[in-house]
C-alpha cells in the first residue's frame, strides 16, 4: 500500500491529475498525504478541495496557511482578503459550509509511526521535539474543533510573540503555534520567528536561518515532510542530512508539482501548467 506525499497544489488540479498518473495512482491500495495549501493563488482551488475531500480516509491532509486565510475570510473575517486570492469561487459554492467545516476538521500535524514520518505544512522552533509539537498542535485544533473557533480567526493574524516560552497564553500561545505550523521558514538559533523573510537562503539576515538548520532543533532525528517554502526549489542542498523533505516546488508559480514516494523515498514530478 504505497503512500505519496504531495507538495502545495495552490489549485493547480490539472498538474495534480498528472503527478496522480504518473505515479499510476490506486485509490483502493495507494495513500496519498497533502502538505497544505490545497487552495488559493491557482485556477482550480475548489476542485482541489473537493477532490481531496473525497477521498476520505485514502488521503491525509495537514492545514496550511491558505486554509486557515480562507476559514477566517468565511468565518467572518472579511477584511484580510487579499487582492491575489482565488478563493471566491468556493465562498459562493453552494458546498463552501460542508467544505469549510471539512477543512476545520484537518490537523496541524500528522505523524506515522510505522514510517516514522511526519507530516507538517511549514516548520517546528528548535526548542520543540515531536512529542511537545503534537501536543502544541492539539491545543489549537481543540479551539478550531471548540465553540470559539470564530474568536480564533478573528485573533490569529499577527507576528508577535515572535518567541516561544511555556509561560504564554490565550491568543498569543495560540498564534505563536499557528505561526509556525503554517508559515515559518526562518527562525534564529534561539528559535525567535522572523516571519518577513520568504525567499530562499543565502540572502537572508545572518542571524535567520533556515529553521530545520538549528543545529540544537529538538525534533532534528524525525523524518520531517513539509510544504510551504517554494524558494527552496532554487536552494540546492543534501536535504537528507537534516532529515527533512521539502515538498513545495512552486507549482503554482510555473514550477513543478512533487510527490514523494514514502517506502523508498522516489521523488515523482510534473511540470507546472501555469504560466
Amino acid at each position: 500500500m504505497p503512500t505519496f506525499a504531495i507538495g502545495d497544489l495552490q489549485g493547480c488540479y490539472d498538474e495534480l491529475m498528472d503527478l496522480l498518473e504518473r505515479v499510476r495512482f490506486d485509490p483502493v491500495r495507494d495513500r496519498l498525504w497533502f502538505t497544505g495549501d490545497l487552495v488559493n493563488r491557482g485556477p482550480q482551488s475548489l476542485a482541489c478541495l473537493r477532490f481531496v475531500k473525497d477521498l476520505g480516509d485514502t488521503a491525509i491532509t495537514v492545514l496550511g496557511n491558505h486554509e486557515l486565510h480562507l476559514l477566517a475570510i468565511g468565518n467572518g473575517q472579511p477584511q484580510y482578503l487579499h487582492k491575489g486570492d482565488t478563493l471566491d469561487e468556493i465562498l459562493a459554492a453552494e458546498d463552501r459550509d460542508e467544505l469549510l467545516d471539512w477543512l476545520r476538521h484537518r490537523p496541524l500535524v500528522h505523524y506515522d509511526e510505522q514510517s516514522g514520518f511526519t507530516l507538517l505544512h511549514a516548520g517546528l522552533p528548535p526548542q520543540w521535539d515531536l512529542a511537545a509539537a503534537r501536543r502544541y498542535a492539539r491545543e489549537v485544533e481543540a479551539v478550531l474543533l471548540g465553540p470559539d473557533y470564530r474568536d480564533y480567526f478573528a485573533n490569529m493574524y499577527g507576528d508577535e510573540p515572535a518567541a516561544w516560552s511555556a509561560d504564554l497564553r490565550g491568543w498569543e500561545r495560540l498564534r505563536f503555534i499557528t505561526n509556525c505550523f503554517s508559515r515559518m521558514r526562518y527562525c534564529g538559533a534561539d528559535g525567535r520567528l522572523n516571519l518577513e523573510e520568504k525567499g530562499a537562503p543565502g540572502a537572508q539576515p545572518e542571524a535567520a536561518l533556515p529553521w530545520f538548520e538549528v543545529a540544537a532543533r529538538k525534533s532534528r532525528s524525525e523524518k520531517i515532510i513539509f510544504g510551504h517554502w517554494a524558494a527552496l526549489r532554487d536552494y540546492p542542498q543534501d536535504y537528507g542530512r537534516f532529515n527533512v523533505y521539502p515538498l513545495d516546488m512552486g507549482c503554482v508559480w510555473g514550477g513543478e508539482l512533487v510527490a514523494l514516494r514514502l517506502e523508498d523515498e522516489r521523488y515523482f514530478s510534473v511540470p507546472s501548467r501555469q504560466k
